[in-house]
């Protein structure tokens, strides 16, 4: 099941198309699904994917499945850190942000929408998200466009294309982490 879901929510990362993506996934027993997770990390390191669990729940976790180098580039982009700073991340070491990020997310309350950096969103897309509540976007697919609106439907089409491929592979007997491409 947990290989399912890694193609169907995050063909774009493991293709190395996408920073990263980031699913809920059911559990019966957290035991397995960290075994499972544990022998996908092993199997996606030497190709420059990470999973991490950023928030667990009773029969849930939400999983982060990221591009290090690809997250670390994007959280040192233009005006990244100066708004990170504005919801309490100290730097943008891409270990200290995900750990804050885990903090922001466990905490409840307001879901952190600043979230879309961690999963390559652009800076201007994330800010218009959080200064007009969600409203007011000129176009949704895999988030909220309100900069470049026809540059990211080109993505999203790109997006939506890799995950047919995968899916159809993955269907075929291919196994998800010889889907992954290496960075």
């Amino acid at each position: 099941m947990l290989e399912r879901y890694l193609v169907e929510h995050c063909s774009p990362t493991l293709a190395s198309i996408k920073t990263a993506n980031l699913f809920n996934m059911p559990y019966a027993s957290w035991k397995e699904l960290d075994g499972q997770l544990e022998s996908l990390k092993q199997q996606f390191a030497e190709k420059g994917i990470s999973l991490s669990v950023v928030r667990k729940r009773e029969g849930t976790a939400l999983i982060y499945v990221y591009r290090r180098q690809k997250l670390k580039e994007d959280l040192t982009k233009p005006g990244v850190a100066e708004f990170l700073q504005t919801y309490g991340y100290e730097n943008t070491d891409v270990d200290q942000a995900i750990e804050r990020l885990h903090i922001r997310l466990e905490k409840g309350g307001n879901f952190p929408h600043e979230i879309g950096l961690f999963l390559g969103y652009p800076l201007g897309d994330v800010k218009g998200f959080i200064e007009n509540a969600g409203k007011n976007s000129k176009c949704a697919g895999c988030w909220k466009v309100y900069c470049n609106e026809c540059e990211t439907m080109k993505l999203f089409e790109r997006f939506r294309k890799c995950r047919e491929i995968y899916l159809r592979l993955w269907q075929q007997g291919k196994p998800v982490w010889k889907l992954a491409v290496a960075a």
